[in-house]
C-alpha cells in the first residue's frame, strides 16, 4: 500500500525530470571546472547519452538507481503497488540500457555510467571519473 493518495503520487511522479537532474548537474559542473567541454543529449547517438565528450569519444550516462535498477542499491527498490507493471517496466529499462551500451561500444565509443547513489557523496566518484578520462587522453 502506498503511503500517499493517488493524486499526490501522480503529482510526484509527474515532477520527475529526465534531463538536468541534480546528479547530472554535479557531473557537468565538475567536468567544466576541470577543463572538459562537452555536448548534451546528442540525438544521433543510441540512447541520447547525458554527456558526450566527442574529442575523447566518451559517452557518459548519469543513471537514477530506481529507474535503471542499480544492482545492490538501496534506492533500487521495487514499488509495492502494481508490482507486475513496475517489474516489467524497469526490466525493459535495464535491457534497453544494455542494448544502447553495446551499440555505442561497437561504434567505437567509451561508455561510462555514473549512478545517482554514487553522486550523493560525489568526491570519490568524480575523482574516479577524472582518472578514467585522463587515461583516455
Amino acid at each position: 500500500m502506498d503511503v500517499v493518495d493517488r493524486a499526490t503520487r501522480s503529482r510526484m511522479m509527474a515532477g520527475i525530470k529526465g534531463k538536468g537532474t541534480k546528479p547530472e548537474m554535479t557531473v557537468r559542473r565538475f567536468l567544466h571546472a576541470h577543463g572538459y567541454r562537452f555536448r548534451l543529449y546528442r540525438k544521433d547517438l543510441p540512447g541520447k547519452p547525458d554527456i558526450i565528450l566527442s574529442r575523447l569519444r566518451v559517452c557518459i550516462f548519469v543513471h537514477g538507481c530506481f529507474w535503471h535498477r542499480h544492482a545492490g542499491c538501496k534506492y533500487a527498490v521495487l514499488p509495492k503497488t502494481r508490482v507486475d507493471f513496475w517489474a516489467a517496466k524497469l526490466q525493459s529499462n535495464v535491457e534497453r540500457d544494455l542494448t544502447v551500451l553495446q551499440r555505442l561500444e561497437s561504434d567505437g565509443w567509451n561508455v561510462l555510467v555514473l549512478w545517482e547513489c554514487e553522486l550523493r557523496h560525489p568526491e570519490t566518484a568524480l575523482l574516479a571519473l577524472l582518472e578514467r578520462l585522463r587515461a583516455l587522453e
